[in-house]
């Protein structure tokens, strides 16, 4: 008779929540093969390796009791989940069940012959003594453990005296691996935070500040150093601009003078690399090695005696054994959004990565859901936020079909992380920035733009309302979903985007009417931001029309090629325009800039505070003017609306004033918000012309710009906008071509934009 299998995907209604997911641990470990060898002497009571030959992985299994949660496994899914078991554990526990010669020793309580302190994993990792029967107490032990055997809360650092005493009484007697760890952890941890506490006696006036580095550091970047090495491993989330570069510089100053390491490795986007070492060598007088080139050439990179080590995240992928030997003592996660998605190769290979100290650095901690705050910490503090199912449990809300609604409980999160996570807002250090004004310009579209964005929304219309009345809609469907809703973000800055033959657009009109009006003043330098590079071509023709200097950058270009543009661009007073789209602009600091032009909007408005960060930041000596282009009664106009949802999560969980409770419509409901043609929130009067559109149309005053998020370029879009897959020019044949043409991207884009 064939076994009742359970759902992945949603919790039985008769189960808890630990039932169900070690039940699902049980019977994926039916379906295994792995290959088991006993290391030691008893047949079930023993240590065992279990290795996995569809991973090439092998772990330690050591089944110490009847009682599950002594068991042990070196598996990361064991140490993290609290459950006492993984699917190691349980394949040996099914493997001994199929077999009666193992049948005596499973079904009774199991009594060794010698005693053992072990850990004890569950909800918290409990130090645990156990004594053979043969024991009646040990000196001392009543000071140490409780009456049911485990270690009382601040013995842990004294545990090392209390084990020297009962192993030369008891040679016997076991003392498991991860207690060592816990201890030695424990011990490092003391020291570190007794050195602190010497270090900052005196706060953000300490003398451990002067002179540490070639600059002279703000008080909030001061605070920012001293968490740092009062945690050791922390998440930096300082809104951009606000120095987060510089602080995990002076950090390393600390932590090579008086906690004595040698070897920091920095993991960073591509287009940063440059940019961290000529930081570095900036401010301190260590050198610093950017690793690339072949495989050879490297491996001689990380064999040399240069005290940074700097590599990007695809390095990090290919580089993993040179990295483990390597063994930095320090590793600094720059833009570490990248490992918000735990199932990506990027973020398996990052966390695989060793290291004492970590400084974790991102102005996004959390994006478009709380589990990517929770892939982030995982990497800081594996147990700091619990597995990911208890997690989200206590944090989503889901309706009746199991289907995200919305998040609940979310300042207990910014509580949970107060140890490690540390951020500030512009907002917070307002007197230190100077001023900024968001403007919003509502721009008509032509008849043509018109008739196909509403081509557009029809097709769409047509497919939600098949999902109101069948309550469903196929992959392909979805699929189809997507790329409409994409053409039509595409068809509000021009026609051309999909169709070179025909260029139809106001918003190339509006642009060389506002740069007449700001370059009459010769002190202003502009930035523009697209998201495609189409849009590119017909604001490059303008230029070069009007006759007017300026620099492209976009995710083609080589790293050393984008630091030329970069710099030729912030030290040369005639090139007064700087053209990006957001794939190439991750990470660029151009303060020489005033003025920002976003020609689109993102999916996400967060986004935007990622574009105006670039020259709205520390080292801004000008007032800053943020111009928003966006197409009237177009889904460019609805984005504002339905994304307002993403920011209050992220206010929520990273701001301790955030909204405890936040409920989302559904994905369909979403769809339906973004295609309607008339917004119908407080603040959007169709009637005003675009010179009276101030920044409360955009749902946020200029002071509250430190709030957002920042959502990088969508995978997806970004496939569309940097390598060119654009789809086919023929508006006409769209209904056919087009979603054949961009069905490679549309999985990234769903998975990227209503995951």
């Amino acid at each position: 008779m064939q076994e009742k299998r359970i759902a992945y995907s949603r919790k039985p209604d008769e189960m808890s929540l630990d039932e169900w997911q070690s039940e699902l641990r049980k019977q994926f470990a039916r379906d295994q093969k792995f290959r088991i060898t006993n290391k030691g002497t008893h047949p079930v009571f023993s240590d065992f390796e279990i290795f996995n030959p569809a991973s090439g992985k092998t772990y330690k299994v050591s089944i110490r009791d009847n009682i599950k949660s002594f068991n042990y496994c070196s598996c990361p899914d064991f140490t993290i989940t609290a459950l006492g078991t993984c699917k190691h554990i349980e394949y040996l526990l099914h493997y001994f069940s199929k077999y009666k010669k193992y049948g005596k020793y499973i079904s009774k309580p199991f009594k060794p012959a010698y005693s053992s302190i072990s850990i004890q994993y569950g909800r918290e990792r409990r130090v645990k003594l156990k004594k053979h029967d043969g024991v009646t107490l040990f000196e001392n032990e009543e000071h140490y453990f409780d009456r049911d055997g485990y270690l009382k809360p601040g013995m842990l650092e004294n545990l090392q005296s209390f084990i020297n005493y009962t192993v030369a009484v008891d040679p016997g007697i076991r003392i498991y691996p991860d207690v060592y760890e816990l201890f030695e952890q424990n011990k490092r941890d003391l020291f570190r935070q007794k050195i602190a506490g010497e270090l900052f006696h005196n706060g953000t006036e300490s003398k451990v500040f002067d002179g540490l580095i070639r600059a002279s550091l703000y008080p909030y970047q001061k605070e920012g150093v001293k968490r740092i090495i009062e945690a050791g491993r922390i998440l930096l989330a300082d809104d951009m601009g606000l120095g987060k570069t510089i602080q995990a510089i002076a950090a390393t100053e600390i932590f090579a003078r008086h906690l004595h390491i040698e070897k920091v490795l920095i993991i960073c986007p591509t287009s940063l690399k440059f940019q961290w070492k000529r930081e570095i060598e900036k401010f301190t007088d260590r050198e610093a090695i950017v690793v690339e080139g072949l495989i050879h050439t490297r491996k001689d990179l990380y064999a040399t005696d240069s005290f940074y080590k700097i590599i990007s995240y695809g390095v990090c992928r290919s580089d993993l054994e040179l990295i483990h030997s390597y063994k930095a003592d320090l590793v600094i996660i720059d833009e570490a959004q990248r490992i918000k998605n735990w199932k990506t190769q990027t973020a398996q290979s990052v966390k695989k990565i060793n290291s004492e100290f970590v400084i974790v650095l991102t102005g996004t901690p959390l994006e478009n859901r709380i589990d990517d705050l929770h892939s982030i910490v995982e990497y800081i503090d594996r147990y700091k936020l619990g597995p990911l199912f208890r997690f989200l449990d206590a944090h989503q809300v889901l309706d009746e079909k199991g289907k995200l609604k919305g998040y609940k409980n979310l300042r207990t999160i910014n509580k949970t992380l107060g140890d490690i996570l540390l951020r500030r807002t512009k907002k917070e250090i307002a007197d230190q920035l100077h001023g900024r004004v968001d403007k919003n310009y509502f721009v008509e579209m032509t008849k043509e733009q018109i008739s196909d964005h509403e081509s557009y929304y029809e097709a769409v219309s047509k497919l939600v309302s098949k999902w109101k009345r069948m309550g469903f809609l196929s992959e392909e469907e979805r699929q189809e979903l997507l790329t409409l809703l994409t053409c039509m973000r595409m068809i509000c800055d021009s026609t051309f985007i999909l169709n070179r033959r025909a260029d139809h657009n106001n918003k190339i009109r509006e642009l060389s009417d506002l740069l007449g009006d700001l370059l009459e003043d010769k002190e202003n330098k502009i930035v523009i931001f697209s998201q495609w590079k189409r849009m590119f071509e017909l604001i490059i023709q303008l230029l070069q029309k009007l006759n007017i200097p300026f620099e492209y950058l976009n995710g083609d270009l080589p790293a050393k090629e984008r630091k030329r543009i970069i710099e030729k661009f912030q030290e040369t007073d005639d090139i007064k325009i700087f053209l990006s789209t957001d794939a190439g602009g991750v990470g660029v600091n151009l303060q020489s800039a005033n003025i920002l032009i976003n020609i689109d909007l993102p999916w996400n408005p967060a986004v935007l505070e990622q574009r105006v960060g670039r020259i709205y930041r520390i080292g801004q000596k000008k007032h800053v003017s943020v111009f928003n282009f966006i197409s009237k009664n177009s889904i460019e106009h609805r984005i504002l609306y339905l994304l307002d949802f993403k920011k209050s999560v992220f206010t929520g969980v990273i701001e301790e004033e955030g909204k405890d409770e936040v409920m989302l419509e559904g994905f369909m409901e979403s769809v339906n918000a973004l295609t309607e043609v008339l917004p119908d929130r407080p603040g959007s009067d169709m009637k005003r012309n675009s010179d009276d559109v101030t920044a409360a149309d955009y749902g946020d005053s200029p002071q509250k710009s430190g709030d957002s998020e920042t959502i990088p370029q969508h995978e997806g879009v970004s496939q569309l906008n940097e390598n060119g897959s654009d789809p086919e020019e023929k508006v006409s044949e769209r209904n056919n071509s087009l979603f054949n043409l961009l069905k490679n991207n549309i999985r990234k884009i769903l998975k990227k934009i209503f995951k």
